[in-house]
C-alpha cells in the first residue's frame, strides 16, 4: 500500500476551489432556461419552465443522499487503497441512481398528476409545464446518476473534474436553448429537450472523467456488488443521510411557510434575502467537501494523525471563508439588494434584516464543516441526532421569539438552527473520533 500524500492547506484549497466554482454555475441553468423562454415575450412559457423544474428539482432532491453517501464510502476506500471496493462503490451507486430514474419515468403520470394538486396553475401553464415534464422525466436516471459520479469523483479528489462536468452541462444546456428555442421555435419543449440532452451527454462525460474505475479494478468489483455487508452499510449511510436532509429540508420549508404568513412585502424581503444564504452555501460547500474527501480517506487507512489534521485544516479554511463572507455581506449587502429588487419597499424592509445575514456564515459554518467531517467519517447516525436536536429547538425558537419579536425572531431561530447543529456535532464528534482509529 503507497503511503498517503501528507494533509496541506495546498490540497485542501485544490480540492476546494473548483467545488467553488461549480457551485456558483448551478443558478445559471435556471437562469438560462428563464431568460431563454422569456424572449418569447409571453408570460405562461416562462410560468410553465419555472413550475416545471421546480416540480422535478423537489424530486431528485430526494435521491441527493448519492452525493454524499458515495462521497464518504469511496473515500473510505481510496483511502484503505481498495481499488475494487472503490468502483464497486460507484457501480452500487450508479445502478440505485438509474433504476431509481426508471421507477420516475414509468410513475410520471401519478407524479404529476401529484404535483399539481399540490402546485395547481393557470390550465395554459400546466399543459405547457406537462409538456415540459413528459420531456425532461426521461433524464432522471441520468440526473439521479450524475449523483453518484459526482460524489465518486469528490472522493478521489478529482474536484476539477467536478467543475468540468459542471462547464460541459451547462454550456450544452445553454448551446441548445438558444438553438431549440430562438433558432427552430420549439418554446418550452425546446427547453426541456435541451436540458434532457445536457443530463444524458452529462452522464456519458462524467463516466468517462470516472473511467479509471473501469481498468483492472472492475472485474473484481464486478464480483463484489452483491457483498452483502457493502450493501446494508450502504444503505444504512443513505438512510441516514435522506433522513437527516428530509428533517433540515422541512425546518427551511417552515421559515418559508411563516414567511408568507407575514404579508407579501415581508415574504418578499425574505425571499431576497435567503439568496444571500444560497450563495453562502454553495461557496463554503467547497471547504465542507474537502473535509468529506480528506477525513474519508484517513478513517480509509486507519490513519488518526491524518483524520485529525484533515479535519483541522479544511475547518480552518470554512472560518476564513465564512468570515470573508460576512464581511463582504456588510460591505456590499445594501448594493446586492438593490441588484436583486428595484421595489423601493422591498429593499427597505429587506435592509432592517440585513444583520442575521451578515452573521449567518459565521454562525453556520460549524454546522456545515461538521457535516463534511461525518460524512467523510460515515457518521450519519449520528447527523440524524444531531438534526433532530436541533430542529426541536428549532421549532421552540419559532414558538417563543416570534410572537416577541416578528420576522427579526424568524430570522433569529433559524440561526438557533444552525447554531444548535454546530454546537451538538462538536459536542459528540470526540466520542465518535474516539471509535473510527486510532
Amino acid at each position: 500500500m503507497t503511503a498517503p500524500p501528507a494533509i496541506t492547506n495546498a490540497r485542501v484549497w485544490a480540492i476546494s476551489w473548483p467545488i467553488i466554482l461549480s457551485n456558483a454555475t448551478i443558478p445559471i441553468l435556471g437562469a438560462v432556461d428563464t431568460a431563454v423562454v422569456g424572449q418569447l415575450g409571453l408570460a405562461a412559457p416562462i410560468g410553465a419552465v419555472g413550475l416545471g423544474a421546480i416540480i422535478l428539482a423537489s424530486v431528485y432532491w430526494i435521491f441527493g443522499f448519492l452525493r454524499m453517501g458515495t462521497s464518504g464510502l469511496a473515500a473510505q476506500a481510496h483511502g484503505a487503497d481498495d481499488a475494487p471496493e472503490r468502483t464497486a462503490i460507484l457501480l452500487r451507486a450508479l445502478i440505485i441512481g438509474l433504476m431509481a430514474g426508471v421507477v420516475l419515468v414509468l410513475a410520471q403520470a401519478a407524479l404529476f398528476w401529484g404535483a399539481f394538486q399540490l402546485a395547481p396553475a393557470s390550465p395554459e401553464v400546466e399543459g405547457l409545464a406537462r409538456d415540459y415534464l413528459t420531456i425532461r422525466i426521461w433524464g432522471a436516471p441520468a440526473t439521479i446518476a450524475l449523483y453518484a459520479v459526482n460524489g465518486w469523483l469528490i472522493a478521489v479528489e478529482r474536484s476539477r473534474a467536478v467543475l468540468a462536468l459542471q462547464v460541459w452541462i451547462n454550456g450544452v444546456n445553454a448551446g441548445l436553448d438558444l438553438w431549440f428555442v430562438l433558432g427552430l421555435g420549439w418554446g418550452v419543449s425546446g427547453v426541456a429537450s435541451a436540458t434532457l440532452i445536457a443530463e444524458w451527454t452529462g452522464l456519458l462525460f462524467g463516466l468517462w472523467l470516472c473511467r479509471d474505475a473501469f481498468g483492472k479494478a472492475l472485474a473484481p468489483a464486478l464480483a463484489r456488488l452483491r457483498d452483502h455487508a457493502a450493501l446494508v452499510r450502504m444503505l444504512a449511510v443513505n438512510g441516514a443521510i435522506m433522513l437527516r436532509t428530509v428533517l433540515l429540508q422541512g425546518a427551511f420549508t417552515t421559515f418559508l411557510f411563516v414567511a408568507a404568513g407575514m404579508g407579501d412585502l415581508t415574504l418578499a424581503a425574505n425571499q431576497v434575502l435567503m439568496q444571500f444564504l444560497s450563495i453562502t452555501a454553495y461557496a463554503l460547500d467547497g471547504f465542507a467537501f474537502a473535509a468529506e474527501t480528506l477525513v474519508g480517506q484517513a478513517v480509509g487507512a486507519r490513519a488518526g494523525r491524518d483524520l485529525d489534521r484533515a479535519a483541522s485544516l479544511s475547518f480552518r479554511w470554512g472560518i476564513g471563508g465564512s468570515l470573508l463572507m460576512a464581511a463582504g455581506f456588510a460591505a456590499f449587502g445594501p448594493a446586492l439588494i438593490d441588484l436583486m429588487t428595484t421595489a423601493p419597499d422591498v429593499r427597505d424592509h429587506a435592509r432592517q434584516f440585513l444583520p442575521w445575514i451578515v452573521a449567518a456564515p459565521m454562525i453556520g459554518i460549524a454546522s456545515w464543516m461538521y457535516d463534511g467531517i461525518f460524512i467523510g467519517a460515515t457518521q450519519t447516525q449520528a447527523m440524524v441526532r444531531v438534526a433532530v436536536i436541533s430542529v426541536a429547538v428549532y421549532a421552540v425558537a419559532l414558538l417563543v421569539l416570534i410572537p416577541a419579536f416578528g420576522n427579526h425572531g424568524l430570522w433569529a431561530a433559524l440561526m438557533v438552527l444552525n447554531a444548535v447543529r454546530g454546537l451538538v456535532a462538536w459536542r459528540i464528534w470526540p466520542g465518535l473520533r474516539a471509535k473510527i482509529t486510532p
